[in-house]
């Protein structure tokens, strides 16, 4: 009924972590209310097996095709962080989800979409469905980094330090993303992020909300307790500009190292070169190929490969080119945890964005262990 797909990272002196994709087999023609109760108990059941071995659910998100209506047949437990994003999934299904475990951690909630996993070194907060539902698309987007902001600093942490990824989604974004744009980087500014400092990771990119006033909507990811240099910010510079040079600020891709291992974070990553342009116009099989070669150089500078990449999400513009890059996917990467959604990039002449993440063995012993 569920097809999992499952990434395990195992650490000899800390935590295990378990990333999955879930994707629905069943006939298509199953109601939606069907389909999203196959999804939650798929979850479940994978949560109650991987609870025997210690591990607790963290994090779930859901890629769904309408999520004013979709929304009613999900449910959040007190623990884990819950996203919903009306991106629809290209195999056909109503929905999709992707869910991230982690071995002895202490789950608190902090508001309705706030949690926090707590380890022995750290505190790692994940905030889900920020959002604002009056204004235009900066107002809303300054509202929503203020409130992040605020509740960043409430946990002794701040938005320059601590955060370490973020997923804005825009509705109508080839219309609403410039002003989405414009209010991040005059926040950004306000607080100490510029091409001369560090930007943060991020993919920002269509999807809409399960209030259709809701023109912007962010998730985000932060840190505790990071020292100097626990954090580094990936450029590959051979391969892509740095994003300021277009009048974007976010960072090609950020690595976190603890004592035992290593986070790589690649943000929404498209067939870009290293002088902002668009490379092999509207040629989704090239776009394809140069994508993922961005992202292989990203990884690279983070001493990581494709293998070591627990999920993906990959973004296409136009549902026709979903066999030409599933097929891709299909022959190189099959068993990387992943999803494949309906999601226009922040520029029309983008057809596929990937973005992902990935975890490499380390030992750092100036760092705590994750």
């Amino acid at each position: 009924m569920v097809a999992n797909r499952l990434a395990v990272f195992y650490s000899i002196t800390g935590a295990k972590e378990y990333h999955a994709s879930m994707e629905l087999v069943v006939d298509k023609f199953v109601s939606a209310k069907e389909q999203l109760q196959l999804l939650e108990n798929a979850v479940k059941e994978l949560s109650e097996s991987l609870q025997e071995d210690g591990l607790s659910l963290v994090w779930k998100r859901f890629f769904v095709s309408d999520a004013i209506n979709q929304s009613r047949f999900l449910n959040k437990t007190d623990a884990e962080a819950m996203s919903i994003v009306q991106q629809p999934p290209l195999s056909g299904f109503k929905a999709t989800v992707l869910v991230y475990f982690v071995e002895d951690a202490q789950m608190a909630t902090l508001t309705d979409n706030t949690v926090v996993m707590k380890r022995p070194g750290y505190e790692h907060f994940f905030h889900a469905q920020m959002h604002e539902r009056a204004g235009d698309v900066s107002h809303q987007t300054q509202q929503i980094f203020n409130r992040y902001c605020d509740s960043l600093s409430q946990n002794g942490c701040s938005l320059e330090k601590n955060c370490i990824r973020t997923w804005i989604y825009v509705q109508n974004v080839d219309v609403q993303y410039a002003g989405m744009v414009v209010a991040r980087r005059e926040l950004f500014e306000r607080e100490g992020l510029t091409p001369k400092t560090h930007f943060i990771a991020s993919t920002g990119i269509e999807g809409r909300h399960i209030h259709p006033e809701s023109l912007v909507v962010m998730d985000a990811y932060a840190v505790s307790n990071l020292k100097p240099g626990q954090v580094r910010f990936l450029k590959a510079p051979a391969h892509l500009n740095p994003t300021h040079e277009y009048g974007v600020t976010f960072e090609r891709g950020t690595v976190v190292e603890y004592g035992d291992r290593r986070h790589v974070f690649i943000s929404g990553t498209a067939s870009i070169n290293n002088k902002g342009e668009v490379v092999h116009p509207l040629d989704i099989e090239k776009q394809t190929v140069h994508t993922f070669n961005n992202v292989k150089a990203l990884l690279a500078e983070a001493d990581a490969g494709m293998d070591d990449v627990v999920h993906m999400i990959v973004y296409l513009r136009d549902i026709a080119d979903y066999h030409t890059v599933n097929r891709y996917i299909e022959q190189h990467y099959i068993t990387i945890p992943h999803v494949v959604v309906l999601a226009p990039v922040c520029r029309p002449g983008w057809l596929v964005e990937v973005e992902c993440m990935a975890i490499v063995h380390a030992e750092n012993k100036q760092y705590m262990n994750f």
